[in-house]
Formats: C-alpha cells, structure tokens, sequence
C-alpha cells in the first residue's frame, strides 16, 4: 500500500517476473543445499527465501494464497 521505492520487494517488482524466476532459482538450490547439509536452521532460512520470492512470483502474475491452497485441498482427493 506505501512502496518504498528503494526496498527489496520494489526494486523487485521493478527488475520484471524474469528477475523473480531467477531468485527462485537461487533459492530452490540453496534449498536443497540445506537439505543435503542436513542443518534445520539453513533449511529453515532457505525455505523462508523460497516462499517469499514464490510469493513475489504470484503477486505477479495474479495468483492467490487461497487458489493454491485450494489446489493442495483438491489434490488429496
């Protein structure tokens, strides 16, 4: 609601989706780096980055908390 042009999540949004896919990226290997690792907290910290650029990613391109969590309901069907 009050962008502050200088943060993070604005400069972001203003680098474009193809900037968002490549964090993703970043994160899902450092992801799985933590796993291998097998340290509780990196996973805990990389898991965090994952969700927030995967939320940057949605914000996006228009999807919802709620209609992936409604997929995930439909899933376990």
């Amino acid at each position: 609601k009050n962008p502050k042009p200088d943060s993070y999540v604005c400069k972001l949004l203003d680098a474009g989706i193809d900037k968002t896919c490549k964090k993703i990226g970043e994160e899902a290997a450092e992801v799985v780096i933590a796993v291998k690792n097998k340290s509780k907290e990196e996973v805990i910290w990389e898991v965090a980055d994952l969700w927030f650029h995967c939320l940057v990613a949605m914000y996006q391109t228009g999807v919802t908390v709620d209609e992936v969590f409604k997929k995930l309901e439909e899933r376990r069907k």
